[in-house]
């Protein structure tokens, strides 16, 4: 038996053995109490709640169906992903304009941002994907070798989310470090774009997981985690069927009655007199109007009857915020509009929700966009990245005008007063002042030779400072010029 078909075995067994658990065994709350008949263990409904296994991500049909006919399904997966990858990176190394502005360009001419936004997409909507990096000369299924990129051999990413590739469960990565345990190689499967029944170095591909599992569950999953969906479905199913049933009560918000003596007999009877009640009906529907009038027997009655929707849109946002809870996605952001449809000027939760995403970038993106800008500097620049390379993610939270020039303001206060104050010199002030220009546009042009002359210049002498400055200032007497008396 092979290794795949061990592990599979093992996670059926698995399987079995926590739905055998599950019937078993009820965790009890700490309180109870029979006679009344409350809490869980007694004989109550609640007691019969219990918790199952909703594998909806291993359907792929279905999560394609959802994806494609649900835009709130869409934008579930869709929002984080491009919010992670929307800014790019800045680089905070000591590095050269031109050479800044080359990979800044290189990384648009490739298409990366949108590569590893579609990798992180697919990993959310499957559960699983990888974004290999296609270097011209190199076989994909040998490990990655910095050192031979030349010039021009970087051409982009593949993205090819789990369905396309299959991990070698058999021969997984020995190595220590973060890749432990993981596939060593992906095939990629006859239906793929490109590279078809080629194998993949793990060191050649960025994965990512949507929602990372257990040990036990991700074996069952073939090593990858489940779609974000997974959690979500029966939030989304609740969430639709309300907004259906909303729109299916519009066909039913203006009902009218007709009441006609002896109905039953006319139906009965038929033919002529029966064809008659038919044609008035008729004649009513084709000229009721607002201005028209209703013609019918002082014997009948028409009545018509309204329905209230008074609570419905209360009904529907809770359900909303139940769903943006699930995805971890303010309202404002996953349906468009706060809720009421109009800003309450708070952004408390859209600044909490760019701090995760912060997080997830730092967390699950910075080690691959890491090994992707060491790869296009050899590809673009023919060299690897300096010692001490740094680069950030730019904050999705951006400030205005006005509040960039009051914290420029502020910081340019700051470093001079500190270099007046003899605390830096100038070649540290004029670093500090760049760095800055992150966050409030100013100080962007100082250059690194600028920088360099700064810092080769010699220190102040002592009381220089207050010997240029003494003849400004009035209250104070000028010393005398060599040769002079007091």
């Amino acid at each position: 038996m092979s290794r795949k078909h061990q592990l599979n075995a093992r996670a059926a067994k698995v399987n079995q053995q926590t739905d055998a658990a599950r019937k078993s065994f009820m965790t009890n709350d700490s309180f109870q109490n029979f006679t009344a008949r409350v809490g869980l263990g007694t004989q109550n409904q609640h007691s019969d709640s219990s918790y199952g296994f909703n594998f909806v991500s291993r359907n792929r049909i279905q999560m394609e169906a959802v994806y494609r006919s649900s835009w709130l399904a869409g934008r579930a997966v869709d929002c984080r992903a491009k919010d992670m990858t929307r800014e790019g990176i800045e680089f905070n190394s000591i590095m050269p304009p031109e050479e800044k502005d080359k990979l800044s360009r290189a990384f648009e001419r490739l298409q990366i941002w949108k590569g590893l936004c579609d990798n992180e997409k697919w990993s959310r909507l499957y559960g699983g994907s990888i974004a290999v990096m296609l270097i011209d000369g190199q076989r994909p299924e040998t490990p990655l070798r910095l050192d031979s990129i030349g010039r021009g051999q970087f051409k982009g990413l593949l993205v090819l989310d789990r369905w396309l590739v299959q991990p070698s469960l058999e021969n997984l990565v020995t190595e220590y470090g973060p890749d432990l345990g993981k596939p060593k190689f992906y095939t990629v499967v006859a239906d793929a774009q490109a590279l078809i029944n080629q194998k993949i170095h793990y060191t050649r591909v960025i994965r990512r997981e949507g929602v990372e599992l257990p040990y036990w569950q991700r074996i069952a999953e073939n090593g990858w985690g489940q779609s974000v969906l997974e959690r979500l479905w029966d939030r989304l199913v609740a969430f639709d069927s309300v907004t259906s049933g909303t729109a299916q009560l519009v066909y039913k918000a203006h009902l009218r009655t007709y009441k006609v003596e002896k109905l039953r007999e006319l139906i009965a009877t038929g033919g002529r007199t029966f064809e008659a009640l038919l044609k008035q009906i008729d004649m009513i529907r084709q000229f009721q109007s607002n201005e028209g009038l209703t013609l019918m027997d002082s014997t009948d009655d028409f009545e018509t009857h309204q329905y209230s929707f008074t609570g419905l849109s209360d009904v529907i946002d809770k359900f909303g915020e139940q769903v943006c809870a699930a995805v971890e996605t303010p309202d404002i952001i996953l349906f468009g509009q706060s809720p009421g449809g109009i800003s309450n000027g708070d952004d408390t939760s859209v600044r909490i929700y760019y701090d995760s995403v912060k997080a997830d970038q730092d967390s699950c993106m910075r080690a691959g966009v890491t090994t992707l800008c060491d790869v296009v500097s050899r590809s673009e620049l023919g060299k690897p990245l300096p010692d001490g390379f740094a680069f950030d993610f730019v904050p999705l939270w951006q400030l205005s005008d006005a509040e960039k020039a009051e914290v420029g303001a502020k910081d340019t206060n700051s470093v001079v007063q500190a270099f007046d104050s003899g605390i830096v010199d100038r070649g540290t002030a004029l670093k500090e002042l760049r760095q800055s220009s992150n966050t409030t546009g100013l100080w962007s042009n100082i250059t690194d030779d600028e920088i360099k002359e700064a810092e080769s210049e010699p220190p102040p002498v002592p009381g220089e400072k207050d010997l240029i400055d003494a003849p400004n200032d009035p209250g104070q007497k000028a010393k005398p010029e060599p040769g002079q008396g007091e």
